[in-house]
């Protein structure tokens, strides 16, 4: 996805082990891209997005969700699923998706993935919880 998402291509991912969750409250993206304000993502120059997993990982590190300050004023809530994410052990990088609220962890395997859906389930039973795997074509 490129610009503020008008230009989307497919690109081939790695298959990356994750846990998706939602803390079932809703946040409107007009709200957020609002909460953005006259400050201007930063541009960054646009490279190729890496297919290995490892490489992948630190690719995403180096890059931020310019939506996710808004979205925490909207949704403090927010936070404290990140934070939960990315206190599951095997959870190697935890981030909001979007415009939110749902958030994503990527985990070192599917058991772990597996285990971290369970665990956050049983403790935030109103937060819709999933573990999943992106695929290759």
């Amino acid at each position: 996805m490129g610009g503020i998402g008008e230009r989307l291509e497919p690109i081939e991912l790695p298959v990356l082990d994750l846990v998706l969750a939602n803390p079932n409250h809703a946040v409107s993206t007009a709200q957020v891209f609002a909460g953005l304000g006259a400050i201007a993502p930063a541009l960054r120059p646009e490279e190729p997005v890496p297919t290995v997993g490892a490489d992948l990982l630190a690719w995403l590190r180096a890059r931020d969700n310019d939506l996710e300050a808004p979205a925490r004023r909207i949704a403090p809530v927010i936070g404290e699923v990140l934070a939960t994410l990315g206190a599951q052990p095997g959870c190697r990088l935890a981030r909001m998706s979007g415009s939110g609220a749902t958030c994503f962890g990527v985990f070192d395997d599917e058991q772990a993935a597996a285990r971290a859906a369970r665990a956050m389930r049983q403790a935030r039973p109103s937060w819709w919880v999933i573990s999943t795997a992106t695929r290759s074509a």
